[in-house]
């Protein structure tokens, strides 16, 4: 498994997708000026890794630090999960994750419960299978719930798994396939 904020050339990038089982990508915001102002990088060249990583069949997860009032609009997210959806598909996670003022953004506030909530309605209401919110301990959305059957078949408190009813990639409850690594 592989972390990376998807600054990858495509042809090593292919490369090592033959050596990977996953990869987690760090997608910072939807927005060149996002990218171009506070990573001093690009938005397109992260898109086409994601797109690579899809062709190549290996298993992503994006994740998202939503931090106020720089990456936390709603066209943004709209903007966003239509993309994914679009290039990507549905099975693709997303995990929405709070941000905590640190290092060089000391002077914002945690990301309300509330904004986390507005960007997995959004995907929701987009098409997106597997939505999350990160960093905060306790919320319904650290599960993961069948697309059939509606049953929570991943239960996570935090980093710890609380139960897990997933045997052979299918849910233990209606047998429906559940996309994902599982070997």
């Amino acid at each position: 498994v592989m972390i990376t904020g998807g600054y990858i050339n495509p042809e090593p990038l292919v490369e090592l997708c033959g050596t990977l089982d996953a990869i987690k990508v760090d997608l910072k915001s939807f927005s060149e000026d996002f990218y171009r102002d506070v990573v001093h990088g690009e938005l397109k060249p992260v898109l086409e890794a994601l797109v690579t990583i899809k062709k190549q069949g290996l298993w992503c997860e994006i994740v998202y630090l939503v931090v106020p009032t720089l990456n936390d609009s709603e066209k943004e997210f709209r903007a966003l999960c239509n993309w994914i959806m679009t290039n990507l598909g549905p099975d693709v996670p997303v995990h929405f994750t709070r941000f905590q003022p640190m290092y060089l953004l000391k002077n914002l506030p945690p990301t309300p419960l509330s904004t986390l909530e507005t960007a997995a309605d959004i995907a929701d209401a987009a098409g997106l299978n597997y939505v999350y919110l990160g960093n905060v301990p306790g919320n319904r959305r650290e599960n993961t719930y069948c697309n059939s059957c509606r049953k929570k078949i991943i239960g996570r408190y935090g980093y710890h798994i609380t139960e897990f009813h997933i045997a052979d990639g299918v849910c233990g409850y209606c047998r429906q396939p559940v996309p994902g690594v599982w070997s």
